[in-house]
């Protein structure tokens, strides 16, 4: 057995973010991933018990126990996944389909049925990404309206039930604005954690949605986590209580931020205002590069004409 490298092993990490929703881990009789990995012949690698540590597993012990199923593996991934997501109403997308072809070199693997004009033409017609840029995706007044509602309808409640509202919030506000949020986001303890795409840079997201401000520490933790992950990954911090000015001022000395912040207020005037969220994401990461200032309040984006 061959050890990978660290460059093969960060490629392997790449490949679990890029492939986790693409299948389930268990609970489906058709399409799944210990499904695909018995197709092609390496479904004792599969090992149950929480999803994408599973998926690290499986594409790590293919690479250095059955190196020649590896092409094989990824090609039932993707087969199974065509029908995985139309199925769930969120085709495969050209882009998807365009990362895996990246990062598959870093395992020294090109797999021709993957680069197969014909197959990568197919996904022209129809593509969503492409018939409807996210600049001019938005909400409906009436959807706007309701999701403002039910932000203030959160903080009444208990402080589960909040997190699990907040949770289904944040994926249909992200979701409606075609930012392709990562499944639905997932409640951790006390904390949100999930992923979008805004013009095709992946944010991971953390959201609190109670207790005191963010200072300085939470914004260190958090930084780091994004640093960890790939080298084009960025961060949005969500705050339901905001940020302290301290913790923010601190922050922006000394290093270059890796994230955006907005908080409770930010989400209700975007709501409030109709705003697009697209345009307000894209003007904070535009005065965090001219500033290095993290969180600046969406009242102070001047979005009608920066």
């Amino acid at each position: 057995m061959t050890m990978l490298s660290f460059r093969e092993a960060q490629t392997v990490e790449d490949l679990a973010d890029l492939l986790y929703d693409v299948l389930p881990g268990s609970g489906n009789s058709r399409t799944a991933f210990p499904l695909a990995a018995a197709q092609a012949g390496v479904g004792d690698l599969w090992v149950p018990g929480s999803k994408r540590p599973a998926i690290v597993q499986l594409l790590t012990a293919t690479l250095e126990q059955g190196r020649s199923s590896f092409a094989e593996l990824i090609v039932a991934i993707v087969r199974q996944a065509m029908t995985y997501r139309r199925g769930k109403g969120n085709p495969l997308t050209r882009a998807e389909i365009d990362r895996l072809n990246s990062l598959l070199p870093g395992v020294e693997f090109r797999i021709p049925e993957l680069l197969d004009p014909g197959f990568l033409s197919s996904f022209r017609r129809g593509n969503a990404e492409e018939a409807a840029p996210q600049s001019t995706a938005a909400l409906s007044a009436a959807k706007a309206q309701e999701l403002a509602a039910l932000l203030i309808e959160i903080t009444k409640l208990n402080p589960q039930a909040r997190g699990l509202r907040f949770e289904g919030f944040l994926n249909e506000l992200f979701a409606g604005f075609g930012l392709a949020p990562r499944g639905a986001f997932r409640l951790v303890g006390e904390q949100i954690d999930g992923s979008f795409r805004l013009n095709g840079q992946t944010y991971l997201v953390e959201a609190k949605w109670h207790g005191p401000q963010i200072g300085f520490a939470d914004l260190m933790t958090f930084s780091g986590k994004v640093s960890g992950k790939a080298s084009w990954s960025r961060g949005l911090f969500v705050s339901s209580s905001g940020f302290t000015a301290d913790g923010l001022e601190a922050f922006s000395r000394g290093r270059q931020t890796n994230l955006i912040c907005a908080d409770g207020l930010d989400l209700y005037e975007v709501l409030s205002r109709q705003a697009s969220l697209i345009q307000v994401l894209e003007a904070k990461e535009r005065r965090a590069a001219e500033t290095n200032l993290a969180f600046v309040a969406v009242r102070d984006l001047n979005l009608g004409g920066n």
